[in-house]
């Protein structure tokens, strides 16, 4: 019986050593999580008492124990590294097959999908057109394609208007400055993207009175619209002005270009003319210059028009019991009875973690430990190899008796 103790030993010292040198290999793989081998005695009762006298019969591997401890964050020059700081898991389509991995170093495949080393595509939550999250799961995709120009359609001025001006003597002529006190300008688009010079003239006609005149690309003029101010600065009537250019005047093979410059926020004090906001909410055609993820995974593309907008946003699982996951290679891992079905949801929800992006998750290995296991299983194994040779010395002296 000794025999098949020892040997039972040494198969638990050699599985020992197989978890132990799998770790030390995977020290320094991205999202790697530590093994443990658990054993366990094994002993038989006899049938005709309590056994409480038998001997064990020796140990068995029962499980390789996964610890999915959080390993370091080591952050990286690849804004599509990603790491996990908390639970959870990156949901990954294998050819419609749903793994899971803390692995997060990932890239854009030449079809615009965002993939792990091995080939797998990163899920997460898609967008409208609008550019809002939505609950539909899927691909994560980065659009390269140019995003649709927006034709102006209001623009919002703050200024002030010098109350000692005084009005000027001749008709308003935009091509002469003696014929208004102040002007600004700013770029508006029409509905292909095109820039146009919106340049605004402000004519003082009496105290507390103004004109307001436009003018687009040097030409298509409008106005005059009154604005009459308060004895305390403060705008008593006017102050909108809705400006509407022809499409011929254009010339650029848009429709009509219609929006309002909302002035009324215009106060008049006696200090100098001066423009402290200037805002409009049309813009180009954009092609994406780059992208990068905020720590609930939400990826933000910004584009050459000055844009940016949310392009999707990644999802995490975690599950009831991380331990019953069946690891399948490269990292990754697949759900199991014992690991309950996968909770998919938002990072830093329900107990997620939190996306850190331009960083990966280091394997939580600690290699000094795993020396010290290594030397142990050593000594188990080579003490159950004593045990063998002992009792290899006994059977052989009881041979020998004559």
């Amino acid at each position: 019986m000794a025999f098949s103790t020892a040997i039972s030993g040494i198969n638990a010292a050699q599985s020992d050593l197989n978890v132990i040198s799998n770790n030390i290999a995977n020290s320094s793989t991205v999202g790697f999580k530590v093994s443990r081998a658990q054993f366990a005695e094994i002993y038989a009762n006899s049938l005709l008492g309590s056994g409480a006298g038998n001997a064990g019969q020796g140990v068995e591997l029962t499980e390789i124990r996964t610890e999915f401890s959080q390993g370091n964050i080591e952050f990286t020059n690849n804004g599509l590294d990603l790491a996990i700081s908390g639970n959870g898991f990156f949901v990954i389509s294998n050819e419609g097959a749903a793994e899971y991995s803390r692995a997060g170093s990932f890239r854009v495949n030449r079809e615009g999908f965002v993939t792990n080393e091995s080939g797998g595509r990163l899920q997460g939550y898609q967008v409208s057109q609008a550019g809002d999250i939505t609950g539909e799961l899927g691909d994560l995709f980065i659009d390269t394609t140019l995003i649709n120009p927006q034709s102006t359609s209001d623009v919002s001025l703050i200024s002030n208007l010098d109350s000692r001006e005084v009005p000027p003597t001749a008709a308003f002529d935009p091509t002469d400055p003696a014929t208004y006190n102040s002007t600004t300008s700013t770029t508006v688009y029409d509905e292909l993207g095109n820039s146009h010079v919106l340049q605004l003239y402000y004519v003082k006609t009496a105290s507390n009175n103004w004109n307001i005149y436009s003018t687009v690309d040097g030409g298509s003029q409008a106005g005059p619209s009154a604005v009459t101010f308060n004895s305390d600065g403060s705008i008593n009537t006017g102050g909108t002005v809705s400006i509407t250019v022809a499409s011929a005047d254009l010339g650029t093979g848009a429709g009509d270009l219609t929006f309002d410059v909302d002035s009324t926020a215009t106060t008049q004090f006696g200090t100098d003319f001066a423009v402290s906001s200037i805002v409009q909410d049309g813009f180009g055609a954009g092609q994406l210059i780059s992208f990068d993820f905020d720590e609930s995974g939400i990826a933000f593309a910004r584009y050459t028009n000055g844009q940016s907008r949310a392009i999707g946003q990644v999802a995490l699982a975690n599950f009831r019991n991380n331990n019953g996951l069946q690891p399948i290679g490269n990292t990754n891992y697949v759900e199991t009875f014992s690991s309950g079905s996968a909770n998919v949801g938002e990072p830093g929800t329900a107990g997620r973690g939190v996306i850190q992006a331009s960083a990966v998750e280091q394997a939580n290995v600690e290699i000094t430990q795993e020396l010290v296991n290594l030397i142990i299983a050593q000594r188990n194994f080579q003490a159950n190899a004593q045990v063998i040779s002992t009792e290899d010395q006994v059977t052989q002296s009881v041979i020998n008796l004559r």
